[in-house]
């Protein structure tokens, strides 16, 4: 096995993570203790989008059974909601994709060898 340091850095992206819609929500979740859904879903513009509720909720299942978020179900009053906050292996994972993003980064910024004529 190669040594990490050694592998291009888009090798260790999490592909769980690294999905636009479901970064967006680690990322929403890791600044709050605890989201909301209608939150969640206007926070990330996702109506602009053209994602449903439906499509929010599939990816919170992504997440929820790769042990990333809990999900919370209840009642505020009489209206149904649904909470979300972050595991600690979500925020483990959050933080693993950054590094990976910022390694991906430097490495375009040091630029490509010249082209060999």
């Amino acid at each position: 096995m190669t040594d990490q340091s050694e592998q291009h850095p888009v090798t260790g992206l999490d592909d769980v993570v690294h999905q636009r819609v479901r970064l967006g929500i680690l990322t929403v979740a890791h600044q709050a203790r605890r989201v909301e859904f209608s939150f969640l879903r206007t926070a990330l513009g996702l109506t602009a989008l053209g994602l449903t509720a439906g499509n929010l909720s599939q990816h919170l299942a992504v997440l929820e059974k790769a042990g990333l978020v809990d999900i919370e179900k209840g009642y505020e009053g009489k209206r149904a909601r649904t909470w979300l906050s972050l595991t600690p292996a979500g925020d483990r994972a959050l933080q693993d994709e950054v590094t990976q993003l910022k390694r991906l980064i430097h490495q375009i910024k040091q630029g490509r060898p010249a082209p060999e004529s």
